[in-house]
């Protein structure tokens, strides 16, 4: 007689010497993702099992998001079958070289609740749609580990990449130790270590990242590159500087009048200092603190100080406009040539040639001149027209040459002169402008005039960019006159600006200005 309820009964899984482990890594390029499936491979094999890795480019995203597939068995003697790519559902551990990346994993499925370990750095790569949006378009970090956490069975997420920046490597070491960290697979630390000293190159910092972001993984204390004792207790203060006795002592005096200041605004009043001096000089964070000094006497501490506190901010955006003089010194700065070497992905030793590519306006020519000789040529329009034919075209500038370099090194040193100069001038009065006009609506309505101080954020950029900017600046301010009296003014100017950072051709603007001008049609 036939025994039937043997096929009723659930079958046996695969013992852990036969069960296959799928891992996949995504990774942008540039990260070392190819490097960290290898070692994991490497690993694999040194610890008796197979392993097969596989890899599919993608080219939507940045320079391209690759996932890396890898699967491991023990080896029992018997040829086991592998996937090409992952599966839904199907992944044991998802690695993310950073946030958003785990995030698309987990809506493409990959990340399951009841199997999927999730490591991910938590830094931030900006997408192509988050850098194209006029205001802040970037996406939210905190949904994103929300979404983690509740998405995968077991999520690990620190900062990787500035592990690894500060101890001089790719972001590759420091994801190879959180996975070893996270005890996940079934193989030692040693077995790891050996692998990254079996390539070969840059060895020692691999190491020390890979260290750091394992003790980090295992929940250690972890303390910064070069750190030889304890951490000391985190403490925010005014960055101390070196130089000429004249200079260090007008420093020491700003730092005194931030410390003065209400502890709420300590913090951005300190940011725009340094942002303003770097800028431009000591006298000139002096102006910036008397600006400061104008919000701080109508504040207190019911409204908890935030007009100060916009005020701290947007004063020194305002102070720091890019001009052609701003835009060459900060492409002559040696931390920049340090910043794209480490980008593009330099060796030592080799030639980076690096051409920087210029569009002045007739604008930009005349803001570079003495106020006097900029206006009268800007107010002659068949001169400014003449001019800007010679002007107005795009120009490539070698600066890994002298000559390039000369060049804008030249044109970066006329800020010593930049208060002389038309662009400084112009500025200045807009500045003034919009300050008086919120601290004055300040007075009658505290809400309306952080409103219009947060307005600021609609100037930035260069050139073109800039002036448009400046047109919607002026369209949302334009505002005022239909609103003001009304109990809900703020929240309007609050909305019209948000309307233009979210806008790149304004036409959400235009609409919500038309919702404003019906308001002249009935009582407020």
């Amino acid at each position: 007689m036939l025994d039937h309820s043997a096929a009723l009964r659930p079958k046996a899984g695969p013992s852990d010497d036969e069960r296959v482990i799928k891992l996949a890594v995504l990774a942008v390029g540039g990260q070392g993702g190819g490097v960290l499936a290898d070692w994991i491979t490497d690993v694999a094999e040194r610890n008796g099992y197979i392993a097969q890795s596989t890899s599919v480019a993608g080219v939507a995203q940045r320079t391209g998001a690759t996932i890396y597939y890898i699967e491991m068995a023990r080896d029992t003697g018997r040829l086991p079958v592998f996937a090409l790519s992952p599966s839904q559902g199907d992944v044991d551990i998802l690695i993310a070289a950073e946030l958003m990346e785990a995030g698309r994993a987990i809506i493409r499925g990959f990340v399951t609740p009841e199997r999927t370990t999730l490591i991910a750095s938590s830094h931030r790569i900006a997408a192509v749609s988050e850098k194209i949006e006029p205001g802040d378009g970037r996406a939210s970090s905190e949904k994103v580990h929300a979404t983690a956490e509740a998405a995968a069975k077991r999520f690990i997420a620190f900062d990787m990449e500035k592990i690894a920046a500060e101890n001089g490597t790719m972001i590759s070491a420091s994801l190879l130790g959180a996975l070893a960290g996270s005890d996940t697979l079934p193989f030692t630390r040693e077995s790891y270590e050996q692998a990254i000293g079996a390539g070969g190159r840059g060895v020692k910092p691999s190491l020390a990242a890979f260290g750091a972001a394992y003790d980090r993984a295992r929940g250690l204390a972890v303390a910064p590159a070069g750190d030889k004792g304890p951490a000391a207790p985190e403490a925010r203060s005014v960055p101390k500087v070196s130089g000429p006795e004249t200079l260090l002592k007008g420093w020491q005096e700003l730092a005194a009048r931030v410390a003065a200041l209400p502890e709420p605004v300590r913090d951005m009043a300190e940011r725009g200092l340094k942002k303003v001096v770097d800028f431009q000089d000591i006298a000139y964070g002096c102006e910036y603190l008397d600006r400061l000094d104008r919000a701080v006497a109508l504040d207190n501490a019911e409204h908890r100080y935030a007009l100060s506190i916009a005020a701290a901010k947007h004063l020194a955006n305002a102070m720091c406009y890019d001009d052609m003089i701003r835009v060459a010194d900060l492409k002559t700065r040696s931390t920049r040539d340090k910043r794209v070497r480490k980008e593009v992905g330099v060796k030592e030793g080799s030639v980076l040639q690096v051409t920087e590519y210029f569009h002045p306006r007739i604008e930009e020519f005349c803001g570079t001149l003495p106020a006097g000789l900029g206006s009268y040529i800007e107010s002659r329009p068949k001169l400014a027209a003449f001019l800007d034919r010679r002007i107005n075209r795009g120009r490539h500038i070698r600066t890994d040459g002298f000559s390039g370099f000369a060049m804008l090194w030249f044109i970066g040193g006329l800020r010593r002169w930049r208060r002389r100069l038309l662009r400084h001038r112009i500025e200045v009065e807009h500045l003034e402008r919009w300050y008086e006009l919120a601290l004055a609506h300040a007075r009658e309505n505290y809400a309306l005039g952080v409103e219009i101080l947060n307005c600021r954020r609609l100037i930035k950029g260069y050139s073109d960019t800039h002036a448009r900017a400046q047109s919607k600046f002026d369209r949302v301010l334009s505002a005022l006159a239909m609103i003001e009296g009304r109990e809900d003014a703020a929240d309007w100017i609050r909305r019209l600006r948000e309307a233009a950072l979210k806008d790149e051709k304004g036409d959400m603007l235009d609409g919500a200005l038309k919702t404003v001008a019906t308001f002249g049609d009935s009582p407020a």
